[in-house]
C-alpha cells in the first residue's frame, strides 16, 4: 500500500468544553447507558469529535464499534449494521437460533437469505405476514452489544448517519431505546435537517464553529505565511468551520484556487466542494480514473475499484497507481480497504463528472462485482440512461431478496429504481405500489402518499386500482370514516368480487369495515358493506365475514356473530391468523370473554414472529377486552401495547393503550385532574380526518370512571353523557352500550333519572336481545340502578345472579349498588353485606377507589375500622409485573427478552429490583408470591 499523506482533519482547538463534556457521558456509561447526537454542517468537527470520544473510549478500557455513513451505500441493506457488528460476529452462535439465523440473514450469510430468480413479489395488497426476521435481528444486534458491554463498556460511533442505510437506522435505533440500564453509549453524527433517529430516542446537540481566537489560531498555524488581506477573507468565510479554515488555507497556499471557493455567495458546502475538486483536477488520467470509481463505488475493496477503474482507463493499474489520490488527501486507508477522507471529497467528484462518464463507471463496477449480485445490479440501473425491463426485473428479484433479509426500507427504495427503469407504465405502476406496501409496513406515511400522488394519475390495471384503494387512508387504520372514502372502498370491493378476486375483495371489505368502527358514516353504507362481503360467497363462519359484520354492524348482525364464534376453537383451529379475526368480531360484538381468548392465540404467534406492529393492535384490543371484563392489570396487555405502538409508529393504537391505561389508573389510584395519557390520546384522535370517535367516546368513558371513582358523579355524568349525544365528536354507538353503567351510577345521586333512562331505552333498542357480555352486563346493570322503588330489588338480584356472577368487578359494583339502595332506604343491617362484600372484591381487584366509595357507604351504616391492604405486586411497575409473571413461569432471562424485545441484561436487572419489592431473594419465590397477589378475573 502507498504511503499515506497525513490527514489533520477538523482541528479541535477550541472546543475543549464540548469534548469534556461528551467524555464525562462517556465516563459515566457505567452507570447509565445513552445515545447522544451530534449535529452540524459538513466540516464543523461532528466527526473529529466522534474520532476523539473513540480515542477517549479506547483509552479508558472501552469496546469500540465504528460504522461511518457514506452516500453511496445508502442503498444496501444493513451496511451499516454490518460494520458496527463485524467485530463481534464471531459471538453469533451464542444467540437464541431464531435470532442468530434472523441477524445472518439480513447480512446474507445463510441459507435464508438465498437469492430465488424466480421469485418476483406478487402485486397483492400489503403482505399480511411481513418478513418476521426483522425485529429478532434487531434484538441479535442489542444482545451481541449488551453481552460485549458485560466484559467492557462499548461505544458504538456512527458518523454521517444521514447517509447509513435506513434497515440499519432502524435496527440500531431499536438498539438505542434499550440501553438505558447497560453500559452502552451510542454515538453519532448527522447533517442539519430531520435527524435519521428521533429525539426521543437520541439526544441531539448542534454544534457550531469554533470561536473566533480558535479559528485564528488554527489558520495561523495551518497557513502562518498568509498576506493580512487574504488571512481575514479566509477567517470571514470560514465562519469557525475547521474544515474550510483548512481547506481555504491549502488552497490559497498552494495557488489552486481562483476565488471560487472565497466567493460570498456560495453555500459552504458549495465552497468546500470546489476546494477537494481543485485537488484532484491536476492529477494524472489513471488516478482520474480511480478516483472516479471511488466516488460511486458502494464498497471499501481498493481492488476492486482498480479493476473497474482500468476498464475506464483501458489499461490495467495497480495500487501504486492510487498513491497520489493518497498523497493529496483524497483518499485514506490501508491494506485492501479505502474510503474517500470525506463525503464532500466524493460529492465534489460526483458534481464534476460528466454523465456519460458516470454511467461508464457504473457499468465497469457492476461488471468487475458477480459475487455480490445486488450491489452489482444496483450499477446496472445506475448505468442505465433510459428505461430497461431487464434491469427493472432484476431489482425487483433485489427487492424480493432485501425483504427477506428484513430490510423493508431497501427493498421499497430497489422497487422505486425498478419503477423508474420500468418501460411499461402499468409495470412502473404496480412496482410503485409494491414499494408503497412496503412503507406501510414501516409506518411511513410521507412515503406512501408520496407514492399515491404518482400512482394517481398513471393507468392502472384493475388489480392495481384496487390495491391503491386500499392504501387510501390505511395509515388511519379505517379511522376516517369519511363516506366517500368508504364508498370508493365498497365500490372497488364490488369490481373485484365481479372479477373473481375474492381475497382482494375481502381484504378491501375489511378495510372499509375497520373505518366504519372508527367513525359511523351512516346506517346505509354500513349494510351494504355487510350485503357486499356475504356476496364474496364465504361461508357463514368465516372468520373474515365476522369481522366485516361486527365491525360494520355489531348491534344488528351481533347476535348472528356470536353464534357462529360458538362454533370455533378458542385457537381458531391452529390458525392464529383466524383467530385474530374472530377476536375483532367478538370484541366489536361485546362478547369480551371469547374476545379475550381468541386474541391469546395470534398474539403469541405474533411475539414469536418478532411482528411487533401487529402484535400492539392485538395486544391494544386485548386490554380493552379486560378492561370490559374488569381486570384493571395494565401489565398484562396495554402497557407493553402503549410501548409497541409508540415504537412502531402507530398512533392511534398507541392511543388506544393510553386510554385503557388511563382508566386502569383511574379504578385503581384515581386522578383528580387531567390525566397526561388521555390528553395525548384525545390529541391523536382530533389529529385524525373526521376525529376517530371511537378514541373520543373511550376517552370521555375513562373520564367519566375517573370522576366516579372521585365521589363527584355530577362531573361523571358531564364526561359521560357525551358519548351519547348524536352531535358530540366522541359520539359512538356501540360504545353507548358498554358506557351505559356508568352513565346510570352517575346520573342516580344527582337526580338526572330521566336522562339516563332514556339511554337505556336507546340502548334496549339496538341490543336489547344481545346475547352479548357487554350487551348483557350494561342492560341488566343499568335497569335495577335506575328502577323505581317497587321494581328495583328483583332487578338488583337479577343483576348478581346475571351476566356478573362469574365477574368480580361487575358483580362487586353491582353489589355497591345494591347496598347503598338498601341503606337509602333505611335496611341499614341489610346494606352492610353486600357492601362488605363489595369492599373486599374491589380491594382484591385492585379497584382502590372503588373500595373507598364502598367503606364511604359502610361508614354510612355506622360501621368503622376499614383498612386497605397492600399488596407487594403493586410496587412493581407494568414491565416489572409482567417480567416477574414470565420468570414465575420458569422463563429464562433471554427467553423473557425475546418474549417482550428486551436484552436478556435488561431482564436480569429488572428482577434484581423485582425481588426487594415483592419481599423475597430468589427467583423459585416468585410463583408463590404472584399467586397470592393476582386479580385475574378473565374467565
Amino acid at each position: 500500500m502507498p504511503p499515506t499523506r497525513p490527514d489533520p482533519g477538523p482541528s479541535l482547538l477550541g472546543r475543549d468544553a464540548e469534548l469534556g463534556a461528551l467524555f464525562a457521558q462517556l465516563d459515566d456509561a457505567g452507570a447509565q447507558g445513552r445515545a447522544i447526537g451530534l449535529l452540524g454542517e459538513a466540516g464543523v468537527g461532528k466527526s473529529a469529535m466522534l474520532a476523539a470520544a473513540v480515542d477517549h473510549a479506547r483509552g479508558h478500557g472501552f469496546t469500540v464499534l465504528v460504522a461511518r455513513g457514506r452516500q453511496s451505500e445508502t442503498h444496501l441493506p444493513f451496511a451499516g449494521l454490518h460494520q458496527v457488528l463485524r467485530p463481534l460476529l464471531a459471538n453469533a452462535d451464542r444467540l437464541p437460533g431464531m435470532q442468530r439465523d434472523a441477524l445472518l440473514a439480513c447480512f446474507a450469510m445463510s441459507d435464508d437469505a438465498a437469492e430465488n430468480p424466480h421469485d418476483r413479489p406478487a402485486p397483492a395488497p400489503p403482505a399480511q405476514t411481513p418478513p418476521a426476521s426483522g425485529f429478532f435481528a434487531y434484538l441479535a444486534a442489542l444482545e451481541l452489544i449488551v453481552d460485549a458491554s458485560s466484559r467492557a463498556p462499548v461505544l458504538v460511533g456512527l458518523d454521517d448517519l444521514q447517509w447509513i442505510d435506513q434497515s440499519s437506522i432502524d435496527a440500531l435505533a431499536f438498539v438505542a431505546r434499550r440501553i438505558a440500564g447497560e453500559r452502552v453509549v451510542l454515538l453519532c453524527t448527522a447533517r442539519p435537517g430531520p435527524p435519521s433517529i428521533d429525539a426521543q430516542t437520541v439526544g441531539w446537540t448542534q454544534l457550531h464553529g469554533i470561536d473566533d481566537d480558535a479559528a485564528a489560531a488554527l489558520l495561523d498555524a495551518r497557513a502562518p505565511g498568509l498576506a493580512p488581506a487574504v488571512r481575514e477573507r479566509v477567517l470571514r468565510q470560514a465562519r469557525g468551520n475547521p474544515l474550510a479554515l483548512l481547506e481555504f488555507a491549502e488552497a490559497v497556499e498552494s495557488g489552486r484556487h481562483a476565488g471560487g471557493e472565497l466567493d460570498d455567495e456560495l453555500p459552504m458546502t458549495t465552497r468546500l466542494e470546489r476546494a477537494f475538486a481543485a485537488r484532484a483536477e491536476h492529477l494524472g488520467a489513471a488516478v482520474q480514473a480511480i478516483l472516479t470509481v471511488a466516488a460511486i463505488d458502494d464498497g471499501d475493496n481498493l481492488d476492486d475499484v482498480l479493476a473497474a477503474a482500468a476498464a475506464l482507463h483501458g489499461a490495467p493499474l495497480d495500487r501504486a497507481a492510487a498513491r497520489p489520490a493518497f498523497e493529496h488527501g483524497l483518499l485514506s486507508g490501508g491494506g485492501e480497504q479505502y474510503t474517500i477522507r470525506h463525503p464532500l471529497v466524493g460529492s465534489a467528484l460526483r458534481q464534476a463528472m460528466p454523465a456519460a462518464v458516470r454511467e461508464q463507471a457504473h457499468r465497469a463496477l457492476a461488471a468487475v462485482l458477480p459475487a455480490h449480485s445486488d450491489r452489482a445490479v444496483w450499477h446496472r440501473a445506475a448505468a442505465v440512461a433510459g428505461r430497461d425491463e431487464t434491469v427493472a426485473a432484476e431489482l425487483e428479484r433485489a427487492a424480493g431478496n432485501a425483504r427477506r433479509r428484513g430490510a423493508i426500507a431497501s427493498a421499497a427504495a430497489w422497487l422505486e429504481r425498478a419503477a423508474a427503469l420500468s418501460p411499461d407504465p402499468q409495470d412502473r405502476a404496480g412496482r410503485l405500489l409494491s414499494a408503497a406496501e412496503l412503507g406501510y409496513q414501516l409506518g411511513r406515511h410521507g412515503q406512501v402518499e408520496q407514492i399515491k400522488a404518482q400512482v394517481g394519475g398513471m393507468d392502472l390495471r384493475a388489480r392495481d386500482r384496487s390495491r391503491l384503494a386500499w392504501l387510501d387512508g390505511v395509515f388511519h387504520d379505517g379511522s376516517t370514516g369519511e363516506p366517500a372514502e368508504v364508498r370508493h372502498l365498497l365500490d372497488m370491493a364490488r369490481r373485484a368480487t365481479g372479477d373473481g378476486d375474492l381475497d382482494l375483495a375481502v381484504q378491501l371489505l375489511v378495510g372499509a369495515a375497520r373505518r366504519v368502527w372508527w367513525r359511523d358514516p351512516g346506517a346505509g353504507l354500513r349494510h351494504d358493506i355487510v350485503l357486499a362481503a356475504r356476496r364474496t360467497g364465504r361461508p357463514e363462519d368465516d372468520p373474515a365475514l365476522l369481522a366485516i359484520c361486527a365491525l360494520s354492524e355489531p348491534n344488528e348482525q351481533g347476535p348472528a356473530v356470536i353464534e357462529q364464534l360458538g362454533r370455533w376453537s378458542a385457537d381458531a383451529d391452529g390458525r392464529p391468523d383466524l383467530a385474530g379475526l374472530l377476536g375483532i368480531a367478538a370484541f366489536c360484538t361485546g362478547d369480551f370473554r371469547r374476545a379475550a381468548a381468541f386474541l391469546s392465540s395470534p398474539i403469541n404467534e405474533l411475539r414469536a414472529q418478532g411482528r411487533m406492529s401487529l402484535l400492539a393492535e392485538a395486544l391494544a384490543i386485548r386490554a380493552w377486552a379486560e378492561v370490559y371484563l374488569g381486570t384493571f392489570d395494565m401489565s398484562r396487555s396495554a402497557d407493553e401495547a402503549m410501548r409497541l405502538a409508540d415504537e412502531t409508529g402507530q398512533s392511534l393504537w398507541a392511543a388506544t393503550a393510553r386510554i385503557a391505561i388511563a382508566l386502569i389508573d383511574g379504578v385503581g389510584r384515581g386522578w383528580d385532574t387531567r390525566h397526561e395519557l388521555l390528553t395525548d390520546a384525545q390529541h391523536v384522535a382530533l389529529r385524525t380526518p373526521n376525529a376517530a370517535s371511537s378514541l373520543l367516546a373511550g376517552v370521555q368513558l375513562a373520564r367519566g370512571i375517573a370522576e366516579l371513582g372521585a365521589n363527584r358523579p355530577e362531573q361523571a355524568f358531564g364526561e359521560l353523557r357525551r358519548v351519547f349525544q348524536p352531535d358530540d365528536p366522541a359520539f359512538q354507538r356501540v360504545q353507548q352500550v358498554w358506557t351505559l353503567s356508568h352513565l346510570a351510577d352517575a346520573a342516580v345521586p344527582i337526580g338526572r333519572h330521566a336522562e339516563a333512562r332514556a339511554a337505556l331505552a336507546a340502548v334496549e333498542a339496538v341490543a336489547g336481545g344481545s346475547p352479548a357480555t357487554g350487551a348483557k352486563l350494561a342492560l341488566e346493570y343499568s335497569r335495577a340502578v335506575l328502577a323505581g322503588a317497587a321494581q328495583a330489588e328483583p332487578l338488583f338480584r337479577a343483576a348478581l345472579d346475571g351476566e356478573s356472577r362469574h365477574l368480580p368487578w361487575h358483580r362487586a359494583r353491582a353489589e355497591l349498588a345494591y347496598g347503598t339502595w338498601l341503606r337509602r332506604r333505611r335496611r341499614v343491617l341489610e346494606s352492610r353485606d353486600p357492601l362488605r362484600a363489595a369492599r373486599a372484591t374491589f380491594e382484591a381487584v385492585g379497584a382502590r377507589t372503588w373500595a373507598q366509595r364502598a367503606d364511604r357507604e359502610l361508614r354510612a351504616t355506622g360501621e368503622r375500622g376499614w383498612q386497605p391492604t397492600s399488596s407487594p405486586r403493586e410496587r412493581l411497575s407494568p414491565q416489572e409485573a409482567q417480567i416477574a409473571e414470565l420468570a414465575a413461569e420458569g422463563l429464562s432471562n433471554r427467553e423473557i427478552g425475546q418474549r417482550l424485545f428486551l436484552s436478556h441484561r435488561t431482564v436480569s436487572t429488572h428482577l434484581y429490583r423485582i425481588f426487594p419489592k415483592l419481599g423475597i431473594t430468589s427467583r423459585g419465590r416468585l410463583a408463590a408470591v404472584l399467586s397470592a397477589t393476582r386479580t385475574d378475573t378473565v374467565t
